[in-house]
């Protein structure tokens, strides 16, 4: 569905990201992990859309993404920044209303589909309780299903989540992650998301890309890309990587900085 050719992205004339060439499996979890200003979350905005590259594509179904009209994209993938706003006040139904934008003609009013599938992203969210509470009276967890709720009333095949988790405590990270699996598994939708737990990434996705300053470092499941000298290369720590008991998936357990993640931080301080 996604691949991005020879992608190079800048601000300010300033390359971030140079000569991307990766693509995003169909209806499977992808976790983008690196370490802080790898450019993960600027590669998860390009092929979202939300930033025009500065040379190469980004192909949508074969299409190239950025020549495509804005609801024409806007039907095929949804995104979910990080720590989005709502105005004060609006409540949990409305947010979500603005998911059926792109399916509606002008400035008409909703139809019967349009409430349907509102209600239906309500629900399968856990939110029917706080349908009519403003967003900015729920709990972290709570507002993040909020926003996914919205996402999901785009009723795209894609979903893109720039670190859904960010900020929210354990019990709330596991709740936005489980609920995340779990349209994948009933919906097959295709998630693309900026993790930044590795063990999250190790556990929720079925591919996974290790970024470091914009390149790829590893890509493929978390089985081929979590290894001791990948983790080292990619975030500077000395880890052991162990089988999680429960799945049987790959654990990171760091334990030191690496050589020269120690000789960097020695010439800072």
């Amino acid at each position: 569905m996604i691949v991005t050719e020879n992608l190079d992205i800048a601000y300010d004339q300033m390359v971030i990201v140079k000569q991307l060439n990766i693509e995003i499996p169909s209806h499977k979890i992808t976790a983008l992990v690196g370490a802080n200003g790898s450019g993960k979350s600027t590669i998860l905005k390009t092929m979202a859309r939300l930033l025009k590259p500065k040379s190469g594509h980004v192909l949508l179904d074969g299409k190239a993404i950025h020549q495509l009209r804005t609801k024409e994209v806007a039907k095929q993938l949804a995104i979910l920044p990080q720590n989005p706003t709502a105005p004060e006040g609006m409540t949990v139904t409305d947010l979500v209303t603005y998911g059926r934008f792109p399916h509606q003609r002008g400035f008409g009013s909703l139809t019967k589909q349009d409430k349907e599938v509102i209600e239906w992203a309500i629900e399968a969210t856990g939110m029917k309780e706080f349908a009519h509470r403003p967003v900015d009276q729920l709990s972290g967890g709570q507002r993040q299903r909020a926003w996914i709720a919205m996402a999901l009333a785009q009723e795209t095949p894609i979903l893109f989540l720039d670190e859904p988790t960010t900020f929210l405590d354990m019990a709330h990270q596991l709740e936005v992650l489980n609920l995340l699996e779990e349209l994948h598994e009933k919906e097959r939708r295709t998630i693309v998301m900026v993790v930044h737990d590795l063990n999250h990434a190790s556990r929720y996705a079925h591919h996974m890309i290790a970024i470091k300053k914009g390149t790829v470092v590893k890509a493929g499941t978390p089985m081929e890309v979590m290894q001791p000298h990948i983790i080292e290369e990619v975030f500077g720590i000395q880890c052991d990587i162990i089988r999680d008991p429960r799945t049987g998936l790959p654990l990171c357990l760091p334990y030191a900085l690496s050589r020269s993640k120690k000789e960097q931080v020695h010439h800072i301080g």
